[in-house]
């Protein structure tokens, strides 16, 4: 009978698993809210304030309305439409929100927990889901992939042009950004000598120097794809309500629609934690956190609080952006990606392999402190120069600056000699 029980292994797993899942949808929910609430600060309005404990006066500075948004798109008609391909209409939700919550095994929430000696558990016990992961970059970039097929299913199986048109956009603009993307954390890899985030995390503890301040183009660069990839302004062109309805989910509603929209939060949430964990030191803090892995309770509570934080300073960093700056046009966002953002990535991952192969010849030659100035150096000189020749290189013609002719028609248009006289003499009045 006892041969058929779980493991304490695999109970701890599944604690894990719900206490993860719980914990994102929640955050997703009220996240939403406080998005609402920034993008009210930011117009010079008020946010949602009202709702809260329903058949009361009582209300909780509308924390009541993420219940009462997920219930009311959670009710409404459970329709869908008689054109669409029903089998694929339905697995697009599904496919790309399993992706996006399944990228989470791989990415630790702390440090980890002091020894409980408890028989069937391994001591320490990481803040991580799947601690045997040593590929953890891999599983985080293969499951973000796979979210990009869920995204053309609905495009495609909803048989319409305009969530056609949404599909389209949106695989043109994830893979052509998730390149530089994956040449900003190259340099990273590079630097700590592993793929696995908590070995990341721990290498910038130990050395006191975190990525974002030792590779800043590759962290700039990556921070710059990281938008992209999730889709948030200024490059949200694969909804563009203006242009396309809704983009590639105009054809859902109810609780579909809502299995769109929080995958497309979760991709945030998951950005926000790579470039906390990546560059930004993780649960590192100066002074606070410590360096070593071994933790009473108090400090690895507060390794996780610190990384909690950095997390959640990111996404309103990420929705302070959203709503102050405009959308950019399909060419500026193509022509950002192909002729910046990977000329630059290639860059810092050149001049960062080229600082760890010759890392043991400076140590030798000026010392740990100096190789490690040099280290630091070499990727800021880069970062100007990389920039400065990014803005002298890249043309113009791709700005919002309107397009001067000599002729308020082209030439090139067969009109009457008299239609076009009008015209000249209309332009000098």
């Amino acid at each position: 009978m006892n041969a058929l029980l779980p493991s304490l292994e695999t109970i701890a797993s599944l604690v894990k698993i719900g206490l993860l899942v719980g914990g994102l949808m929640t955050a997703a929910a009220y996240l939403v809210l406080l998005e609402r609430w920034i993008a009210a600060w930011v117009q010079d309005r008020r946010g949602p304030n009202r709702v809260g404990i329903p058949l009361t006066k009582i209300r909780l500075f509308g924390l009541g309305q993420p219940l009462a948004d997920g219930l009311k798109i959670i009710l409404k008609e459970d329709f869908t439409p008689k054109h669409v391909d029903k089998v694929l209409y339905n697995a697009a939700p599904l496919l790309i929100l399993a992706a996006s919550l399944a990228i989470f095994a791989a990415i630790p929430f702390g440090s980890v927990l002091p020894p409980l000696n408890i028989p069937g558990l391994p001591d320490p016990v990481p803040f991580l889901v799947a601690p045997g992961l040593d590929v953890g970059v891999l599983w985080v970039f293969a499951l973000s992939s796979i979210a990009v097929y869920g995204v053309l299913l609905g495009g495609w199986a909803s048989n319409n042009k305009y969530g056609f048109l949404g599909g389209l956009r949106s695989s043109a603009q994830l893979l052509a950004y998730e390149i530089p993307l994956g040449l900003g954390l190259l340099g990273v890899v590079l630097a700590a000598g592993s793929l696995k985030l908590d070995v990341i995390m721990n290498a910038q503890a130990q050395s006191g120097i975190w990525y974002a301040f030792s590779q800043p183009l590759g962290f700039v660069v990556f921070m710059v794809a990281s938008f992209a990839e999730a889709a948030r302004l200024p490059f949200d062109l694969p909804e563009a309500e203006q242009e396309l309805v809704g983009g590639y989910h105009t054809e859902y509603s109810g609780i579909r629609l809502l299995l769109f929209l929080v995958s497309e939060f979760l991709h945030m949430i998951t950005a926000s934690f790579l470039i906390v964990i990546m560059f930004l030191g993780g649960w590192h803090l100066w002074g606070l956190t410590g360096s070593g892995q071994e933790v009473s309770w108090v400090g690895a509570f507060i390794r996780c609080g610190v990384l909690s934080g950095k997390v959640l300073g990111v996404i309103v960093f990420f929705m302070l952006v959203r709503w102050s700056w405009p959308r950019f046009r399909f060419d500026q966002l193509m022509s950002l990606a192909w002729k910046v953002m990977l000329p630059l990535g290639i860059a810092n991952l050149v001049v960062v392999a080229t600082v760890e192969e010759f890392r043991p010849q400076l140590v030798e030659a000026i010392g740990h402190t100096g190789a490690t100035w040099t280290a630091i150096t070499g990727p800021w000189g880069l970062y100007f120069v990389g920039w400065i020749t990014a803005g002298i290189l890249t043309p113009s013609g791709t700005d919002n600056r309107p397009i001067r002719t000599t002729r308020p028609l082209d030439g090139s248009c067969d009109l009457p000699s008299q239609s076009l006289a009008s015209h000249e003499l209309a332009g000098t009045r």
